[in-house]
């Protein structure tokens, strides 16, 4: 039995499989075997993650103040659409947490790799 390695066409594949992907989530419509511009705007991690993070924050208080109304007794607001959103609430916050354990990990296993 051999093992065959990934050539480089399939690395390249995969790449801009992922280049669209991410332009999708954009909106924006890329062609993958097209070079980035000059004037295409770079990602910043940090960015990136305190807008996660404002994103999880947002869904989190829109379900305590659903469950408030729904606790004073508001008609417009069912029972239903408060465990919903508290339901959204919790699996982003997991979600947070399990990327922010791997974000550790991969810390740590940097440090502890020898030069």
């Amino acid at each position: 039995m051999s093992i065959a390695g990934i050539d480089k066409s399939q690395i390249d594949a995969m790449v801009a499989q992922l280049k669209l992907a991410a332009a999708r989530m954009d909106g924006a419509v890329v062609n993958p075997l097209q070079a980035p511009s000059a004037g295409t705007p770079k990602l910043d991690f940090a960015e990136a993650l305190k807008n996660s993070l404002d994103q999880v924050n947002a869904v989190q208080t829109q379900s305590q103040t659903l469950g408030k109304k729904f606790a004073m007794g508001e008609d417009n607001v069912q029972l239903s659409d408060v465990m919903i959103s508290m339901q959204k609430a919790n699996i982003a916050f997991q979600t947070t947490v399990q990327v922010r354990n791997k974000l550790v990990s991969a810390y740590h296993d940097i440090m502890n790799m020898q030069i």
